[in-house]
Formats: C-alpha cells, sequence, structure tokens
C-alpha cells in the first residue's frame, strides 16, 4: 500500500535525507521517500501495520528534526 503523507517544518534537504533512511529501515516499510522539494513523504508499506509504521516514523522524524511533524 502506498501512502502520501505532509511534512510540515521540514528545513533541511540533509535532514530529510537522513529521515528518508531512518523510515526505510523500520520493519514492515518495502520503501520510503522524501521530497524535500513538495515537503511529502512517500511510504509503501503493509496495509495492516500502517498505523504503527507511521507512529515509528514520527519519532524516527523528531530524533533528526524535533520541530517537523507528519500531517496525517
Amino acid at each position: 500500500m502506498k501512502k502520501i503523507f505532509k511534512l510540515e517544518e521540514l528545513d533541511c534537504a540533509n535532514c530529510a535525507a537522513k529521515m528518508e533512511a531512518a523510515i526505510s529501515k523500520i520493519e514492515g516499510v518495502e520503501s520510503a521517500s522524501i521530497s524535500f522539494m513538495t515537503q511529502k513523504l512517500t511510504v509503501c508499506a503493509d496495509e495492516e501495520k500502517i498505523d504503527s509504521i507511521m507512529k515509528k516514523a514520527a519519532k524516527a522524524i523528531k530524533k533528526i528534526e524535533p520541530d517537523c511533524r507528519i500531517v496525517m
């Protein structure tokens, strides 16, 4: 299942790359990409696990850029 989320307060392209790598490592994630220009996160993951995956993704994002958040 592919889902697209808006990111708010994403200020750094390097941080976006770090977030993308961290989210890609979460169990159940098939792929993840972040577009710094459009401020969007695209996640391909198991539909049944998407809620828990997104909670883990939000924590990973906060560790890298504390002001950034996922709009769901």
